[in-house]
């Protein structure tokens, strides 16, 4: 007989545009064939789901689902820890995708559907992933700490998913695609310096850099397309100064995953990778998991296997 974990739901009613509110009493509904207890919390502002989260595993939940998309995902995960302990380190991560972005849910064989989704969180095996760790440069200066699951990169994408956030507290269109070619064209590239394991790796201007545990990000892009959660160690992919044109030539590759091959992209795999600006270079953004916190400096370091999820690899 299969024990019955004490469950926490934690949904991001502004999630997939909105559609996560309008549709969840049908999906209540749904995943009551599957559990016969959970508690349900909605989030109300930013990092609201980090302290649901931490409060309801220190309350002693063993299951967290997440109804929403990668950001909230990120911030469920988030809560997970106080400070570099577990709160509970045999407690699981649960995941009904109900986002604009979902890159997460591809690498770990959760499908879309909210049947199919609940099957995996009730019936596929547990699995430990790793956890990105990145130390950066947060609002007024300070240096802050998160945990990431997929990706997290610098340049353009920081770039994009500020115009994509921005846009959505307008209540404008937000397309992914659409912001990025519209970024791509009056972006300038960054000058930045990167260690990988203690060593210097090429410097120069760079489009994207790609700190990557699972691999796809920004809706779909197959930036580590040999990426593995559960390796313990990031796919860093750094991509040299492109200008608009070339991009437009090449970009189609990323969707596809084909660009490793490009002459101004390497790949390099490393459990410790840095990012700083050179001297007199701008801000440059950084993202992970489709947030936009802030900027380089960065640190990123691989935490091997330190989360439960359900989910196929």
């Amino acid at each position: 007989m299969r024990k019955r974990l004490k469950t926490q739901v934690i949904v991001n009613p502004e999630s997939a545009k909105g559609q996560t509110r309008r549709r969840w009493s049908q999906m209540k509904e749904g995943m009551r064939h599957f559990l016969q207890e959970f508690k349900v919390e909605f989030t109300e502002k930013p990092l609201h789901a980090i302290e649901i989260s931490r409060t309801a595993l220190k309350e002693g939940a063993e299951l967290v689902i997440g109804v929403g998309g990668d950001g909230t995902m990120n911030e469920i995960a988030n809560g997970f820890y106080e400070g570099e302990r577990p709160i509970n380190p045999e407690a699981a991560l649960g995941i009904v995708p109900s986002g604009t972005g979902c890159d997460l849910t591809r690498s770990l064989g959760i499908p879309s559907k909210l049947r199919d989704a609940m099957t995996v969180i009730t019936e596929a095996p547990t699995c430990s992933i790793d956890v990105g760790k990145v130390t950066f440069l947060g609002s007024g200066g300070r240096t802050e700490e998160r945990i990431f699951l997929n990706v997290a990169d610098f340049g353009v994408g920081g770039e994009v998913v500020h115009k994509v956030n921005q846009k959505r507290m307008e209540r404008k269109a937000s397309s992914y695609v659409r912001c990025l070619i519209s970024t791509m064209w009056q972006y300038r590239n960054k000058r930045v310096r990167i260690r990988v394991d203690g060593r210097d790796f090429s410097q120069g201007e760079y489009l994207i850099g790609a700190v990557a545990n699972g691999r796809i990000f920004g809706k779909g892009m197959k930036i580590a397309p040999e990426a593995r959660l559960d390796d313990g160690f990031f796919d860093a992919v750094f991509v040299k100064g492109m200008r608009f044109l070339e991009f437009c030539a090449q970009g189609w590759k990323l969707m596809n995953g084909t660009h490793l091959g490009y002459h101004k992209v390497e790949m390099i795999r490393g459990r410790r990778v840095e990012a700083v600006p050179e001297e007199g270079e701008g801000p440059v953004l950084l993202e992970f998991d489709g947030e936009q916190l802030g900027t380089l400096p960065a640190r990123f370091e691989i935490a091997p296997r330190a989360l439960l999820v359900k989910g196929y690899l």
